[in-house]
């Protein structure tokens, strides 16, 4: 039988095939299996043969495919990478904000009982940790937004520039934390008992933070290379 049809219109709950004159009738679909397209092998010759299935419908074997051609330009593994790229960045700078938090803000805790009057001054690691988050979900917007195969197409290239750009952004904001976590730490401790390491204890914070911002930057460019591997 290779005189199949492509499918006809919607009739109520079911989708109509005409098949020609093959069967005595029309044959029914139930809506379940509206996505499927029956068609003619002689005509649709573009579809991969391994494409093509078999499906039970009605007591009648009717031949069947899914056309992910038209849907999906690129390689279709090549999201997976880009994907990955955007969790890493949000992910590992986040790990790295938590830390310098959590890290600073203890030594801030144990300082503010004896000289509760320094808390304030010295919650500036606790600030300058919580921006890595922000680099990290920068780069992850960046990443997400550049991962759209229907509108263009979207390669192996692609993906590990994205991947690259996600590594870079969030181990760089994880590295920057867990400095800014122990500098934070032990400064405000320092600082409760002489306050004139107040400004070295910045400097070392603001060397520390450019870290992360170094990985911001090489992440941007690295995001930026994604699309250019071949023209479309």
């Amino acid at each position: 039988m290779q005189n199949y049809y492509r499918a006809g219109g919607l009739t109520g709950s079911s989708l109509s095939i005409p098949t020609g004159g093959i069967f005595p009738s029309d044959i029914h679909v139930p809506y379940k299996y509206h996505h499927l397209f029956f068609f003619s092998v002689d005509e649709f010759r573009y579809i991969h043969p391994e494409s093509i299935t078999l499906i039970r419908s009605d007591q009648l074997f009717v031949r069947s495919a899914i056309i992910m051609s038209s849907t999906f330009s690129g390689d279709e593994t090549a999201p997976f990478f880009g994907f990955l790229g955007a969790a890493a960045a949000l992910v590992f700078s986040c790990m790295g904000a938590a830390y310098g938090t959590a890290k600073s803000g203890v030594g801030v805790a144990s300082m503010g009982v004896m000289r509760p009057e320094l808390v304030m001054k010295s919650i500036v690691p606790v600030v300058m940790a919580g921006v890595l988050g922000i680099y990290g979900l920068i780069i992850a917007v960046i990443i997400s937004t550049g991962i759209n195969p229907k509108a263009k197409s979207y390669y192996l290239f692609d993906g590990y520039a994205h991947l690259s750009s996600g590594l870079a952004c969030g181990l760089a904001g994880l590295s920057a934390g867990m400095a800014i976590g122990i500098v934070g730490d032990a400064g405000v401790r320092a600082n409760a008992q002489q306050p004139k390491l107040f400004v070295g204890m910045i400097l070392i914070l603001i060397f520390a933070e450019a870290l992360a911002l170094y990985g911001l930057i090489v992440g941007i460019i690295l995001s930026s290379r994604a699309g250019q591997s071949r023209a479309d």
